[in-house]
């Protein structure tokens, strides 16, 4: 009886031992590089980088390339969503609601998560590799790391289920063939100023959700 309870003693302190070993991160600014597997849209990636803030319940993300920017601006308290799209000296802005937002991720419901035993260092995070299964027959992977995670995540639908910090994904192109790869090459935890998060009053032609 007394090896009984000395054994559950261990495997409780080593389960609440690990919950407490990771860190959630109120704000914190990562940066991905963009690239795909195939040479031609990696021509069009060329110098492309994805920009993770977050602050608090608050999350902004920013795609540059030589050809557009564009971000989204999310409030996961509120589930509101406002995107920002520069182009050609146009710029667009489109404001949408948490069911509309919903509504656009809803390639994602019912989605499958599965995790593998695979693991890899980034940015010396150790990250462990996970693959979602959509109910299109479509399919990603992704490596986290489960000693940080933010406070907000920057799509709740994408990666609802993943129970860390996403520093690499990967998605199938708009061409269905090409498989484009977000990988984490730097990450902060500075305050992010509350400015990034500001929604833009002029300047914008605002579009129908």
């Amino acid at each position: 009886m007394k090896i009984f309870f000395f054994t559950l003693l261990l495997t409780l302190t080593f389960i609440f031992g690990h919950t407490q070993d990771q860190k959630t991160i109120g704000d914190c600014t990562a940066t991905f590089s963009i690239t795909s597997n195939q040479a031609a849209t990696n021509s069009n990636l060329t110098g492309a980088v994805k920009t993770l803030y977050v602050s608090s319940k608050l999350v902004r993300v920013d795609i540059t390339s030589t050809a557009f920017t564009q971000s989204v601006i999310y409030n996961s308290s509120t589930g509101e969503a406002v995107m920002l799209k520069e182009m050609g000296g146009n710029k667009y802005m489109t404001k949408v609601d948490a069911e509309k937002y919903k509504q656009q991720n809803s390639r994602y419901d019912g989605m499958k998560v599965a995790f593998t035993g695979e693991a890899k260092t980034i940015l010396g995070y150790e990250c462990k590799k996970g693959t979602a299964q959509l109910k299109d027959g479509s399919s990603f992977t992704f490596f986290y790391t489960v000693s940080i995670k933010p406070s907000a995540t920057e799509n709740p639908y994408q990666f609802k289920d993943i129970p860390g910090f996403v520093l690499e994904y990967e998605i199938i192109g708009e061409n269905k063939t090409s498989k484009i790869t977000y990988t984490a090459t730097r990450i902060n935890f500075n305050p992010v100023p509350a400015s990034k998060f500001d929604i833009p009053t002029s300047g914008y032609r605002v579009l129908p959700n």
